[in-house]
């Protein structure tokens, strides 16, 4: 039994990595934030809604003073 390729497709050549998709609906991302938190910018919108959420609220906190300071 002869092997041309130990795995199928290894002879095609390369045409470039892959392209990264939404994680929500797949489409294929291509800015650079996009690709970073693999969500589209309407997807991610879905997610986050612009207003008040999780990534822009922010609160003071009562700390005590740090020791030499």
């Amino acid at each position: 039994m002869q092997h041309d390729a130990l795995l199928p497709g290894a002879d095609d050549e390369d045409t470039g990595p892959r392209p990264v998709r939404c994680r929500l609906c797949g489409r294929p991302l291509t800015g650079a934030g996009s690709r970073r938190t693999g969500l589209g910018p309407a997807c991610d919108a879905k997610l986050h809604p612009a207003g008040p959420g999780i990534r822009t609220r922010r609160h003071e906190v009562e700390q005590d003073a740090l020791p030499g300071l």
